[in-house]
């Protein structure tokens, strides 16, 4: 088996492949699958309409914006069916 890591994905997919493994085809950075890149997403949605004009104000914004998401939020994202 070569050790190179830009073979690794092939050796694995003809082993998973020869093995009559099944495999869920998602991509690996997908947002719906990472609970909590939706949640940074809302954070900078709420950030970005409050239009902050310098790093102190974007600083203040983020963690006020932060402190009003409610867990219950957060709980919603984890529970969310995700498109795997």
């Amino acid at each position: 088996m070569d050790n190179d890591p830009k073979h690794t994905s092939k050796v694995v997919a003809k082993w998973l492949k020869d093995n009559k493994v099944k495999v869920l085809e998602c991509p690996s950075q997908s947002p719906d699958l990472i609970p909590i890149e939706n949640l940074w997403a809302e954070l900078k949605k709420r950030v970005r309409a409050r239009r902050p004009t310098n790093l102190t104000q974007l600083h203040q914004l983020c963690q006020e914006e932060w402190a009003k998401i409610h867990q219950t939020y957060c709980g919603k994202l984890w529970k969310a069916p995700r498109n795997i």
